[in-house]
């Protein structure tokens, strides 16, 4: 979630080997988040992270990490802001592309995002996010929010199945419920690869080098499926 120590937290997760980082423009009411990133968004919120503020520390963030950054919000915010000088503002500060978490594949098509299917999802749907996502697919492995949990979703192995059925050549990364490098080995066996949120946002918690050793015991286990 962008805050003050974002740059030097994202820094972490690169070191730590994450691929990608995604992070966090804060809204007051965000539907998909469970607990964890619903706090991390107040206090973004309390520390003036309006959307201004997190476009300048999106392009502080570029300034230290080189891998692809994944600004995430909701459609209200672009709405307020304006979807395309949001779209434009983001590929300025160095974004590599946006996931809106309550924006169905079919409305706006003219922004260029990562899309969102889940196991609620119809195949006229799956096929529709797949053709218009940008470069990946955002696999919800579970009905309900984001959050830590016990166990890998049941239903990620019968998504994966669709969605490779119908998008045979699209890139699939599961997220939602995925916090321990056991879940993500699990994971990764069916997809391309995994999304953490919840849990990284708790080991950031405690500091970056907290955050770096959490990343790294993720890709230690996912480097022995290669």
């Amino acid at each position: 979630m962008a805050g003050r120590d974002t740059p030097e937290l994202a820094e972490a997760a690169a070191a730590g080997g994450a691929d990608v980082v995604e992070l966090g423009f804060p809204f007051s009411d965000p539907l998909a988040d469970g607990p964890v990133i619903r706090r991390a968004a107040e206090r973004a919120l309390a520390e003036g992270m309006r959307t201004s503020a997190c476009l300048e520390c999106l392009r502080r963030v570029r300034e230290r990490v080189a891998v692809p950054l994944v600004p995430m919000t909701y459609a209200s915010l672009l709405d307020a802001y304006g979807w395309g000088r949001f779209a434009d503002d983001v590929r300025e500060a160095g974004g590599s592309s946006l996931i809106v978490a309550d924006l169905p594949a079919g409305d706006h098509p003219e922004l260029r995002r990562v899309q969102l299917v889940a196991p609620t999802s119809t195949d006229e749907r799956i096929a529709l996010a797949a053709a218009r996502t940008d470069g990946w697919l955002y696999l919800v492995t579970l009905a309900g929010t984001t959050g830590p949990r016990s166990d890998l979703s049941p239903a990620l192995a019968g998504l994966v199945e669709r969605t490779r059925r119908l998008a045979p050549s699209t890139l699939l990364y599961a997220g939602f419920g995925i916090s321990t490098p056991e879940h993500a080995t699990a994971a990764a066996a069916l997809a391309d690869g995994v999304v953490v949120g919840s849990r990284a946002l708790e080991a950031a918690d405690d500091g970056p080098p907290a955050l770096e050793r959490y990343v790294r015991s993720l890709r230690t286990a996912l480097d022995t499926l290669s």
